[in-house]
């Protein structure tokens, strides 16, 4: 071979093996990334070429699927009493993607997960079509009907938990939204989703996952126990050193209790019930930062969660000064809590001080209904022990039976409780939010553990209070799971 067909020949080959590379590099090295782009509409269609899956709660689908016409989309998913169960499921739409747990198990709603890959194939094989796998919940439609319905046109949120296993009873969040609405590919669905972007109310947002508020008063629970936890007091009957006025560490700002209140030196009990800033003020900053933070912690502050749905983090300082402690300790400064923080602390002493790992998912199964993942129950921490949780009970029961929480008693059921009235806003100029957190105690345990929060911009001032507000919501959620 002569010299000019040779260097064709090398330069061919060349050409040849960097094709070989880059066809190799594309198929094995950016497979998925190629496969999972946004503007990939494949995999849209892919999505929804087959229905999908569902998502159970007490046995029964809340969630379905409909054939569309005129679209490369064959079906949409659709939603049953959508804006109840909305910040569950959150939403799945041919346009605008998925959410929630929409979102996070739409491989297994879809069919496309690993885990069915048996499945697939035995379809295949027997001439069937793909089907999407089901989503089975821990979530109890009695309790999630009862906050849904409580709020009613209130903004606010509700979550409860089984305080024996972690298990989420409810997510409720106000204003919502019926993801069937946009759930296609038409201009009307696109319509409605910037109608809902839009709104100021932000009807498209979980505030029981996703939102965190100033806890206010309900945060005592978690001073209490941290006093309790580091031997600052030893019975919640003995006196506290707790003057009135009490003037917080380093300063001349005297912080002051809401009224003509028991406060002065007032027991662990009686604190409590009464809701006293002094008392639970000045325990914060006798403990110190580090002692807080570290109980804080115990509870679920500071740490992302995933239930499998992100939970956004709960928030008390690590930074903070001495008085800055001392306010933190009473739900202020820079302390905020998402509504399924707020009811693992209630969870957390219901359960003798043992805080269970919350969960919204009890098993994924297949179409044929054969598990392919089940829930394992886990501890989360045990942020008191369970003589001070005991002891932390009988405070928070002491609120339900004559305190600030009466609005939550339920004849012949031990309900304990924690109110909370959270100012915010530049001086406190904005309406409080009203919080209560809570438990109802069995024979066999406590089954259920709530926190409510309404932030109800259209009542009047002197009005809002956890215990006006916020308790019968609690109330009504805690009898559904005991009816039940």
């Amino acid at each position: 071979m002569n010299k000019p067909l040779r260097r064709v020949a090398i330069f061919c080959g060349l050409l040849v093996l960097a094709l070989l590379i880059r066809a190799n590099y594309v198929q094995f090295v950016q497979a998925d990334s190629l496969k999972n782009n946004v503007h990939n509409r494949r995999v849209a269609i892919n999505q929804y070429a087959n229905p999908r899956g569902d998502i159970i709660v007490d046995g029964k689908a809340v969630t379905g699927h409909t054939a569309t016409n005129g679209s490369d989309f064959k079906y949409k998913a659709t939603f049953k009493n959508g804006s109840m169960w909305a910040p569950v499921t959150g939403y799945a739409s041919q346009a605008f993607g998925t959410s929630m747990l929409e979102g996070v198990e739409d491989k297994v709603l879809t069919g496309d997960d690993d885990r069915l890959f048996f499945n697939r194939t035995i379809d295949i094989l027997s001439g069937k079509k793909k089907q999407g796998g089901d989503v089975v919940t821990t979530l109890n439609a009695a309790a999630q009907k009862a906050a849904f319905d409580g709020l009613g046109s209130k903004k606010g949120a509700v979550a409860a938990i089984d305080p024996r296993t972690g298990a989420i009873l409810a997510l409720a969040s106000t204003p919502s939204y019926d993801p069937s609405t946009f759930a296609g590919n038409s201009t009307t669905d696109s319509k409605n989703w910037n109608q809902l972007k839009d709104d100021k109310n932000e009807p498209m947002l979980n505030r029981a996952l996703r939102q965190t508020y100033p806890p206010g008063s309900a945060f005592k629970v978690v001073t209490a126990a941290a006093a309790l936890e580091n031997g600052l007091y030893s019975s919640i009957d003995e006196k506290t050193n707790s003057p009135v006025p009490y003037i917080l560490p380093n300063t001349t700002t005297e912080l002051k209790n809401e009224g003509n209140i028991p406060c002065e030196n007032a027991t662990l009990r009686v604190a409590l019930r009464y809701s006293c800033n002094t008392v639970f003020g000045k325990i914060g900053a006798d403990l110190g930062r580090d002692k807080m933070v570290a109980e804080a912690k115990k509870f679920g502050f500071n740490d992302e969660l995933f239930v499998p749905v992100r939970a956004a983090k709960s928030n008390f300082s690590t930074t903070m000064d001495k008085p800055q402690t001392a306010l933190s300790s009473i739900g202020q400064f820079e302390t905020a809590a998402t509504p399924l923080q707020m009811a693992m602390i209630a969870s957390a002493v219901a359960n003798n001080g043992v805080l269970m790992e919350p969960y919204l998912v009890q098993k994924l199964q297949a179409a044929n209904n054969s598990v392919i993942e089940q829930h394992t129950d886990k501890t989360y921490s045990q942020p008191l022990s369970a003589a001070n949780a005991q002891k932390l009970q009988s405070m928070m029961e002491t609120v339900v039976t004559s305190g600030t929480g009466t609005n939550a008693q339920i004849p012949g059921v031990t309900v304990g409780g924690k109110t909370g009235t959270a100012q915010h806003g530049v001086n406190n100029d904005k309406n409080p939010y009203a919080w209560f957190i809570s438990y109802a105690k069995t024979d066999s345990g406590s089954p259920v553990a709530v926190a409510v929060v309404v932030e109800d911009g259209s009542a009047n001032r002197g009005d809002i209070s956890g215990g006006g507000l916020a308790a019968p919501i609690a109330k009504k959620v805690m009898e559904a799971v005991l009816n039940k």
